[in-house]
């Protein structure tokens, strides 16, 4: 076993895509693991047991990624030298800032009526920006290959998770 590091994909042998087969992902983490797990090198020597808690720390991180829209997006744009740079890079289309404005002053109507329907209503327009912003992702990063671009969404992805977050801490306050 050497400690020289693949690709997540290439760690589980699976082609670097933004659309992965959650199973096939399942699958290949499972056999990778079988591999490299720290029990099969117990009666090894220290340095063995050392590259195996590795090899296992490495493919459960990289599982992580991958298994993730939002993780897996921002891995293959950084992979192909579009950096997030969520902190620096700032910029957001004007409509997309708007939309943000009028979601954030829904959840606080919501939240101050405690209204479970408006609450509902907020989950079902994120699980649909959600889903509009992965399909565009997965178009940007496997079809025409705009890097810049599907960081532009990743970072919009980001904003639309954070409040995704926010909504479920209403929901269950409301409850």
């Amino acid at each position: 076993m050497t400690t020289r590091a693949p690709d997540h994909f290439a760690l589980f042998g699976i082609e670097p895509r933004f659309a992965v087969d959650a199973d096939a992902l399942e699958r290949a983490y499972r056999r990778v693991q079988e591999q490299v797990h720290p029990d099969r090198f117990a009666a090894g020597s220290a340095a063995e047991r050392r590259v195996a808690m590795q090899w296992a720390t490495r493919a459960n991180e990289a599982f992580q990624t991958l298994r993730s829209p939002l993780k897996r997006a921002a891995y293959l744009c950084e992979r192909h030298g579009a950096p997030i740079a969520a902190e620096s890079n700032t910029a957001m289309a004007p409509e997309f800032l708007m939309q943000q404005l009028e979601l954030r002053e829904a959840l606080q109507a919501a939240r101050s009526d405690r209204e479970p329907a408006s609450l509902a209503r907020l989950r079902e327009e994120v699980d649909r920006l959600r889903e509009e912003t992965i399909a565009a992702l997965s178009e940007a990063l496997d079809s025409l290959h705009d890097y810049p671009r599907a960081a532009g969404l990743v970072r919009q992805l980001m904003f639309i998770e954070k409040f995704g977050e926010e909504v479920a801490a209403a929901e269950a306050e409301a409850a």
